[in-house]
């Protein structure tokens, strides 16, 4: 009788220890992935009506909160970034409030016609979670890049 009550018990207090630990389980198995990829434009982003756009490789890719570069990434030879966080050292909504992400490496380095001075920057958007497995993937992505001068 003893052993019942306990199996009872514990099989009651398992959802509540999840619930109080709530955002650390949540935390040990996630992660957050900002992707994009990145064009050889003014804006960084594909041509109109998807017309045919070069895409901006080997650029370096910050992500700046309040100012301060706490991640980066380097384009590969498709233009795609990836940069990945840590839920446990950053909040998602912090993130796409104060956080955004700027591309350091200048557009002439793509195209000669392009500026040599100013860079590219974009606010955050969150497009979903990926769930793989245990692993909960939070999605975000640049709302969309615009030139900023000096």
């Amino acid at each position: 009788m003893f052993v019942c009550v306990l199996v009872a018990a514990m099989a009651l207090a398992a959802p509540m220890a999840e619930a109080q630990l709530g955002g650390l389980v949540s935390g040990l198995l996630g992660l957050i992935k900002i992707q994009g990829t990145l064009f050889c434009s003014l804006d960084g982003n594909m041509g109109a009506n998807g017309t045919a756009t070069p895409v901006f490789p080997s650029a370096l890719v910050q992500l700046q909160c309040g100012g301060i570069v706490v991640s980066s990434s380097t384009t590969n030879g498709n233009g795609i970034f990836s940069i990945l966080l840590d839920p446990l050292q950053f909040l998602v909504p912090s993130l796409l409030n104060n956080c955004n992400l700027a591309v350091k490496t200048p557009l002439s380095n793509c195209n000669a016609s392009l500026p040599s001075v100013g860079g590219l920057f974009s606010n955050l958007q969150l497009v979903g979670n990926t769930l793989i497995g245990l692993l909960n993937i939070t999605n975000i992505v640049p709302v969309g890049f615009g030139l900023l001068r000096p």
